[in-house]
C-alpha cells in the first residue's frame, strides 16, 4: 500500500481557473502531499522558466488530453513491434525519469528537482514507471502517478523505433485490465503523435468529473505493490 504523507500546506484548487486558460497557478512547493493533491484536484507541476527551470506552475488543460478505456489504437506496424519489447513495472524508476529528462531532447523540463521529486512518490508507493525491454536493453518507457482508477501520465521516452509506444500499450493494458469505464489515463496535452494511438480531447470540466468518479477505484493490481 502507498505510503499517505503529510497534508499540504498550500491550497491547491481550481476556483481562479479561466476556460482555455491552462496555466492556473504559481508557486507552492514539490513535497509529496502537495504533488497528491494536486493530481487530486486535477493539477500538475512544471516549471516556468528555462527547461523547466523555477518558479513551478502548476496547470490543469483545457481541453484535456487523455485516453479513454477501449480506445487505444494499435497499428499493423506498431502490433508487429509489440511481439519484440517486454513491458515490465517498476523496474528500472529512476532510469525511466533519466531517460526522460534527457537534456538532448527538444523542448526538456524535468529539473534535478522535478526527478527528486518523483523518485520520492515512487518511493511511497505512488508514482511508476512502465518500461519496454528488448535483450535486457532498456529502450523505453515512461512514468507517472497511479491515485485510484486514474493514472497520470508524466513523461515518456524511446530509444528504439515504438518502445515508447509499445509502453503506452502496456499501460492501457495494465490500467483497463477490469474494463471498468471509470478509469482514465492522463497525458496532459493531446499531441499529434499520441492523438494516433487513440488519445482524444476533454473539456476540463469534464476530466474534473471522470477525475472524482475514478479517485475511488481500486489501485490497478500491477502497481499494488
Amino acid at each position: 500500500m502507498p505510503i499517505e504523507p503529510s497534508s499540504s500546506r498550500w491550497q491547491l484548487d481550481l476556483d481562479r481557473a479561466t476556460p482555455k486558460d491552462d496555466l492556473v497557478g504559481i508557486g507552492a512547493d514539490l513535497e509529496p502531499g502537495t504533488l497528491l493533491a494536486a493530481y487530486r484536484t486535477g493539477l500538475f507541476p512544471m516549471g516556468l522558466g528555462e527547461h523547466g527551470a523555477a518558479p513551478v506552475g502548476w496547470w490543469s488543460p483545457d481541453p484535456r488530453g487523455v485516453l479513454l478505456p477501449g480506445r487505444i489504437r494499435i497499428s499493423r506496424s506498431l502490433r508487429k513491434s509489440l511481439r519484440y519489447f517486454d513491458i515490465r513495472v517498476d523496474t528500472a524508476f529512476a532510469e525511466v525519469m533519466a531517460g526522460c529528462a534527457d537534456p538532448r531532447r527538444e523542448g526538456r523540463w524535468i529539473t534535478p528537482e522535478i526527478t527528486a521529486a518523483y523518485v520520492r512518490l515512487y518511493e511511497l508507493g505512488w508514482a511508476h514507471s512502465v518500461e519496454a525491454w528488448c535483450d535486457g536493453e532498456l529502450l523505453g518507457g515512461l512514468y507517472g502517478l497511479a491515485l485510484g482508477g486514474l493514472f497520470a501520465g508524466e513523461s515518456m521516452f524511446h530509444r528504439a523505433t515504438d518502445a515508447s509506444k509499445c509502453a503506452l500499450v502496456g499501460l492501457a493494458d495494465l490500467v483497463f485490465s477490469d474494463r471498468d469505464p471509470r478509469r482514465i489515463i492522463d497525458v496532459q496535452w493531446a499531441t499529434p503523435h499520441l492523438a494516433s494511438l487513440g488519445i482524444t480531447q476533454i473539456p476540463r470540466a469534464d476530466y474534473i468529473a471522470r477525475l472524482q468518479r475514478s479517485l475511488p477505484l481500486p489501485v490497478p493490481a500491477a502497481f499494488e505493490d
